[in-house]
């Protein structure tokens, strides 16, 4: 299974890379070539830090070349900003857009005693029904370091709560994103990761 895995020069390429071969998965690195977007089987875009970097994807011609990957059914996976990416853009930078394939925005956490940005191990509260997160249980833990959240709507597929709830795994066919970092939750990030390289469209169930 060849996964293309997008570098924006704001993710953490190098655990993603080492889970998703650890899966077996041919795991390749673009950056700015859009012949391998366009001929892209997965895509994965991890992503950390602002919101900002994102530009970067629209000044080489990532986004469309995205948005046209999606549109063709091109399994793809957003990572902690690049699950934020997904949206129609975060408070955080509020002259950058995101892809808009969902509709919404992400905000930051409302203001609390609690510490942000939100940084350690929390549980999931699946839905039913997600193929990105089939086999994982109610309250199994996953890695989260992140200051903005996505709103709970009906493309939820995990909600986690810190301060408020928020969307922890968003899920509308081909295209999915986890705020969290998979490749840093052991045995259940690993099991998500799996769960996406098996996706496929014409499964009745998952």
């Amino acid at each position: 299974m060849r996964v293309t895995v997008i570098d924006y020069k704001a993710g953490n390429l190098t655990s993603v890379l080492k889970a998703l071969r650890h899966l077996g998965a041919e795991a390749e690195v673009t950056d700015g070539d859009l012949s391998m977007v366009e001929s892209a089987e997965r895509l994965v875009l991890p992503g950390v830090g602002h919101f900002a970097a994102t530009e970067r994807l629209d000044a080489t011609g990532l986004t469309p070349a995205i948005r046209a990957a999606i549109a063709r059914g091109v399994p793809f996976l957003g990572i902690c900003v690049g699950m934020q990416w997904l949206y129609a853009g975060s408070t955080e930078a509020p002259n950058q857009s995101g892809l808009c394939h969902f509709t919404d925005g992400c905000t930051h956490f409302a203001e609390s005693t609690e510490k942000v940005p939100h940084v350690g191990w929390n549980s999931l509260e699946v839905k039913r029904g997600s193929c990105l997160l089939a086999g994982v249980e109610p309250g199994e833990y996953v890695y989260f370091t992140h200051s903005y959240k996505a709103p709970v709507t009906d493309d939820t597929a995990a909600t986690t709560y810190y301060i408020e709830p928020f969307a922890a795994a968003v899920e509308r066919g081909n295209v999915m994103g986890v705020q969290f970092h998979p490749e840093k939750s052991g045995a259940t990030g690993l099991k998500i990761l799996r769960n996406f390289l098996e996706w496929k469209a014409e499964a009745t169930a998952c």
